[in-house]
């Protein structure tokens, strides 16, 4: 069971580590000051391709459920994050959404019944302050729209992965993923026409750009999100998402030459270690093994240790009679 947890939690991880190349994918190849645009392509085209490989529409009684998760999960969010990106410092945005797993939990124990427990949330303080280490820097302009942006985009993801699990869906995964996906994608596609205009034109890097971004970074990222999601309890899926700031650090170091530190290191440490306390798998090692410590059996008599533990016993006692 605890190896089927491990190996549960790796492949949840894959969305975050995908994530995490976000940023300077968008940065390096993708047209600028166009969020709406990208979070259109990276959405809608991935998602009908999974919807014409699945071909299942929801049944009845599930559209509403659909548009409400691909609502919360891609057609608020992604433009959420876009909009936190361009009005706040990429330091303080993500550590504005290091604070998610502690709103998971927080919606998900009075929706699920899924109590945090100390440990848990012990490790979500951990790995936010891991983060604000490893990303922060200077504040510098901060202004409400940014903040607010940020503060919805935790919001509204955590309320969507809340309704995923209180909402099982009769569906396989990659079908659940398709509808949220083709929701959110036709959602946006006004908005962006209405704010942005026309479409730019795309030259081959930014062609490239959203074919990783759509392929690996949404369809692949959110098959084994929801995958995690659907199967553990929504806290510590979210931990996992910790991840991603991680991967976008070190992506960051390697190909941009960016700052790191003693800081950097020891935020990366907190946030590795924030997310492996979290893991039920981790925490169940850990009582075992703390149990096992403490009911360690006596040594059988007639073997060394129990000659030693013998022999102990009587210098103990010839000592008091002494």
């Amino acid at each position: 069971m605890e190896t089927n947890q491990a190996r549960l939690a790796l492949i949840t991880a894959v969305a975050p580590v995908a994530w995490g190349s976000t940023y300077l994918v968008t940065e390096t190849f993708l047209p600028p000051d166009r969020p709406l645009f990208a979070a259109v392509v990276r959405a809608l085209p991935i998602g009908l391709l999974l919807l014409a490989l699945r071909r299942q529409l929801p049944p009845r009684g599930w559209w509403g459920r659909a548009f409400v998760l691909g609502l919360l999960n891609i057609g608020m969010f992604f433009p959420l994050i876009f909009l936190a990106a361009y009005h706040l410092p990429g330091g303080l945005a993500a550590t504005l959404q290091a604070t998610a797993p502690m709103v998971t939990m927080a919606l998900a124990w009075p929706g699920l019944g899924e109590r945090p427990g100390s440990a848990r949330v012990g490790a979500a303080l951990v790995g936010a302050v891991g983060v604000a280490l490893l990303v922060l820097r200077s504040p510098g302009h901060v202004d409400a729209v940014g903040l607010a942006a940020a503060f919805g985009s935790v919001l509204v993801s955590a309320l969507g992965y809340v309704l995923v699990k209180r909402w099982p869906a009769p569906v396989d995964n990659l079908t659940l993923v398709s509808w949220q996906l083709v929701v959110g994608g036709l959602l946006l596609v006004p908005v962006a026409l209405v704010v942005e205009g026309a479409p730019p034109a795309l030259d081959l890097p930014a062609v490239g750009g959203f074919l990783w971004l759509g392929l690996v970074g949404t369809g692949l990222a959110y098959y084994c999100w929801f995958l995690g999601l659907r199967s553990m309890p929504a806290g510590v899926v979210s931990l996992i998402g910790l991840v991603n700031p991680v991967v976008g650090t070190m992506l960051g170091v390697v190909f941009a030459g960016e700052l790191f530190g003693w800081a950097q290191a020891l935020g990366m440490l907190l946030v590795l270690g924030g997310v492996l306390a979290g893991q039920p798998a981790f925490q169940a090692a850990v009582r075992s093994a703390l149990g096992g410590r403490r009911a360690r059996p006596a040594p059988r008599a007639g073997t060394v240790a129990g000659l030693r533990r013998d022999a102990t016993a009587e210098e103990r006692r010839a000592a008091s009679a002494a």
